[in-house]
């Protein structure tokens, strides 16, 4: 084992990818003269140069566009999106583009990229840049979603997104990118659509994705002490493609299930879930599935009003004690 930054991490996997793959390159704002926004490709544009180091301009619609051009002649371009946000303004190459165009093709062509970008609250980054793509983006078949956690499994998932054939939206916390994690020596590439049980319990099941995961393993560390409840925490990992049968099968073991994830709660991902799953588990559960997310509100730029709405550790432990009926 070894001690590693999230960022890092990212930055790890990227560079053995182009030092492996020359068709792999990365592109987007800042990625090459400062690596990055969240310095995740520092190192990158003097070892490997401008022609798979691109900066570009601020135009998302335009070098996502490019990105697109560049996977389906047989490169394989990871597009950085400063902020998760900026999704919005290259909706169409997107979801009407990328997501559709395999299928539009008859399988004749692919799109073998992966589009990476921040998400979350927490930094007073305000409205515009504070926001979670995973609802928007799982709405639109095509788009595989990647909710990452930690080190370990940020460095797994993007070398599976990497290698796919097909486009990937990858989303990493952006209150992580600093935090170090113990992880591998030799990190092996993580398969998409199976879940993880970061904790094992018995009496309710946590499923959450990104940042969410580790708030919740010191949420269940915190309810074991102070009230003997013992919490099964998931790591979704990927929302598209969903794992059901890991979260069902935990249900049906504990009776209980929360749901916790940084999109809006209204339309969002943890209601989704609940709903997606709710045929199989309805007469296992001993109480209503519950989700904690984030209120459908315009995100404040004030620390002091942001953080009282955003998901954490609190309100995930606030929750498993109401649903435990205590």
């Amino acid at each position: 084992m070894r001690e590693i930054a999230y960022r890092d991490g990212i930055c790890e996997v990227i560079d053995e990818a182009m030092a492996n793959d020359p068709n792999v390159m990365i592109m987007g704002e800042d990625v090459a003269f400062i690596g990055g926004n969240f310095k995740c490709t520092v190192g990158l544009y003097e070892k490997y140069g401008d022609m798979r180091v691109k900066d570009t301009p601020i135009s998302e619609q335009g070098f996502l566009g490019m990105g697109i051009g560049m996977a389906m002649t047989g490169l394989r371009p990871i597009v950085e999106l400063m902020f998760s946000d900026f999704l919005l303004v290259a909706g169409d190459q997107a979801f009407n583009q990328a997501s559709k165009i395999t299928y539009m093709s008859g399988g004749q062509v692919s799109v073998p990229m992966v589009i990476r970008g921040p998400i979350g609250a927490g930094r007073s980054s305000a409205a515009q840049h504070s926001q979670s793509m995973q609802a928007i983006a799982a709405h639109f078949p095509g788009m595989k979603v990647v909710v990452p956690s930690n080190a370990q499994e940020v460095m797994g998932l993007l070398k599976t997104a990497i290698a796919d054939n097909n486009p990937v939206l990858f989303l990493e916390h952006k209150m992580e990118y600093s935090k170090k994690f113990m992880v591998d020596d030799v990190v092996e590439p993580i398969p998409f659509g199976q879940a993880r049980i970061a904790r094992e319990g018995k009496d309710i099941t946590v499923v959450a994705t990104s940042a969410l995961v580790m708030r919740a393993e010191e949420a269940a560390e915190e309810l074991a002490k102070k009230h003997g409840i013992d919490v099964e925490v998931i790591d979704l990992r990927t929302v598209v493609p969903l794992d059901r049968e890991t979260i069902i099968n935990s249900v049906k073991k504990t009776g209980r299930l929360i749901v916790a994830d940084d999109s809006y709660e209204f339309c969002g991902v943890a209601g989704e879930i609940g709903m997606n799953v709710l045929d199989d588990v309805f007469y296992y559960l001993d109480a209503p599935i519950a989700r904690v997310a984030t209120p459908n509100i315009v995100l404040p730029f004030s620390p002091a009003l942001e953080f009282p709405i955003i998901p954490s550790k609190k309100k995930i432990f606030d929750k498993v004690l109401e649903v435990m009926g205590q």
